[in-house]
């Protein structure tokens, strides 16, 4: 059993969750199955750019979490991304229905609850599924990421890489799935074999090997998430005219068959947001919060470099005034290197049914501040639905003790709403107009065709039947001559190849190989 509290432990739990600034508001501390509306348990608001883990069994209320949060950064003016895997979050925009369990939660947490809707964009990848379409060009991609998506080995990505740097060189925009494929088969032919060779770390095998992994990947349908217009970072970071801030809830329903994909498309999102942004220290409240539906599968089989990539990204974004939250079943998910710049914590409850989910429980009661109210381990799997272990980060930066939390109940619709609803908020949002088609302009394809097509055939001239008695041309002025002597010189010629390869070089990238736009 749970070690009983003195009288007063509710009290001087919630006396550690105290703030002078603006806070986000859980729910209210529990102890032998009785809640104590008067015990609140807040987050600042201050604190959400230190990032977030919300972890749990499944059926635990983990969702529902995300939503009570994402609606209270939404009114607080903060713009927020949500991952709906299941669909199940796009009740955000509708109004919450009340009840009998609704009234009783709201009397247990001291919540004036009413139902609310919230600002909400629907976003989609590459527009599978109901959505405003996401989409990124190859070379914004970059090779970390689509090497992650592509499960290649270390010596693979590396060689994908190669190819990136010969695109961004020769001046071969790389915009979507046939281009790069182009440039792949360009080195491989009989044409592009010296090019291939300069390279020196790229092999025709290892060639051979990407290609195959390109064809696979268009098979399966994820052509459609590279090319343009490509998303622009800024339209993640919208404030309504009432001052609440837009959620963007990216649905992934459709493509939740594909986890590589899209948990490595919400991680370039994340990277282009950290290139984007300017520094701006430690701020009232973040510019925006990312909460990252099952984290878990950012992490299967990924790379040294890719992990190294994702942890750089969550150490420095923080400074940016962007806070993340990573949602999944066992803190375990997540590597330590990033478990452990997670301040905010709420803990659902986690079930022992294997030797694998027993050490894993141990790991997690590790994780959290020492308690001389609860027994974490009894305390974690004893948690009913809607309730959680929670320990953030104080306005001074402290851990707060662990308080086993009744959350509140979200304002909005909990669960789906209707497609024809969706699709009507869809087709009037408006990115629609800039986003919604699909556009593909000339770029590495069209060039290399251009270079294999072979010559025309000369055209044969007609002659009249009369001979026609032609005014004798005048003389070309000498200064056009000489511009066309010049134009024509080998020198030239070298100094506009070199020129051309220069301009591409200009291509800097960042942290995972993405491109950094210029300003």
């Amino acid at each position: 059993m749970t070690q009983p509290f003195p009288d007063d432990a509710a009290t001087r739990i919630a006396a550690g969750y105290a703030t002078a600034g603006p806070s986000l508001v859980l729910g209210s501390v529990a102890h032998d199955g009785q809640p104590h509306p008067e015990a609140q348990v807040r987050v600042p608001l201050a604190m959400l750019n230190r990032h977030g883990l919300i972890a749990g069994a499944t059926g635990t209320g983990k969702t529902k979490t995300l939503q009570l949060l994402a609606e209270q950064l939404s009114a607080a003016g903060v713009p927020v991304v949500v991952a709906d895997v299941k669909g199940d979050l796009s009740g955000l925009s509708a109004p919450g229905a009340g009840g009998d369990r609704v009234t009783q939660r709201a009397a247990n947490t001291a919540d004036d609850w009413t139902a609310t809707s919230f600002p909400t964009e629907f976003l989609s990848l590459g527009g599978i599924g109901p959505g405003v379409p996401v989409r990124a060009t190859m070379t914004q991609f970059g090779p970390t990421l689509l090497a992650k998506v592509l499960d290649l080995n270390a010596t693979q990505e590396s060689s994908l890489g190669l190819v990136f740097h010969y695109a961004d060189g020769a001046g071969l925009p790389l915009l979507d799935l046939k281009d790069l494929r182009s440039v792949i088969s360009w080195l491989v032919s009989d044409e592009g074999k010296p090019e291939l060779k300069q390279l020196g770390g790229l092999s025709a095998s290892t060639a051979g090997v990407l290609l195959r992994e390109l064809i696979g990947l268009q098979e399966l349908g994820g052509d459609v998430f590279f090319g343009e217009p490509e998303w622009e970072p800024t339209d993640l970071m919208r404030v309504g005219a009432d001052g609440r801030g837009v959620i963007s809830a990216v649905e992934l329903a459709a493509v939740q068959d594909r986890p590589a994909l899209f948990s490595t498309f919400l991680m370039w999102l994340l990277a282009e947001l950290f290139e984007e942004l300017p520094e701006v220290g430690d701020v009232d409240k973040p510019k925006l919060v990312f909460f990252f539906d099952e984290a878990h599968l950012l992490f299967a089989g990924a790379s040294k470099a890719f992990l190294e990539s994702v942890t750089q990204t969550v150490r420095l974004i923080r400074s940016k005034g962007v806070g993340i939250f990573f949602v999944t079943q066992n803190p375990t998910d997540v590597p330590s290197a990033i478990l452990g710049q997670l301040g905010n914590r709420v803990q659902h409850a986690l079930r022992t049914f294997t030797p694998e989910d027993a050490t894993a429980l141990r790991k997690t009661v590790s994780t959290f501040p020492k308690s001389k109210d609860y027994d974490i381990a009894e305390m974690l799997t004893s948690l009913g639905i809607g309730e959680a272990a929670v320990t953030v980060l104080s306005d001074r930066g402290t851990p707060t003790p662990v308080a086993w939390t009744m959350l509140r109940s979200p304002r909005s619709l909990m669960g789906p709403v209707e497609p024809a609803v969706l699709q009507q908020a869809v087709a009037g949002s408006p990115l629609q107009a800039k986003y919604g088609q699909p556009v593909d302009r000339e770029s590495a394809y069209e060039r290399l065709a251009a270079r294999l097509a072979p010559p025309p055939p000369p055209v044969a001239e007609e002659r009249p039947e009369e001979p026609v008695r032609r005014a004798e041309p005048e003389p070309e002025p000498e200064q056009d001559n000489v511009v066309e002597k010049v134009l024509g010189s080998a020198a030239f010629k070298s100094f506009a190849r070199s020129a051309a390869s220069s301009l591409g070089r200009e291509i800097t990238r960042g942290l995972f190989g993405t491109r950094r736009r210029r300003r």
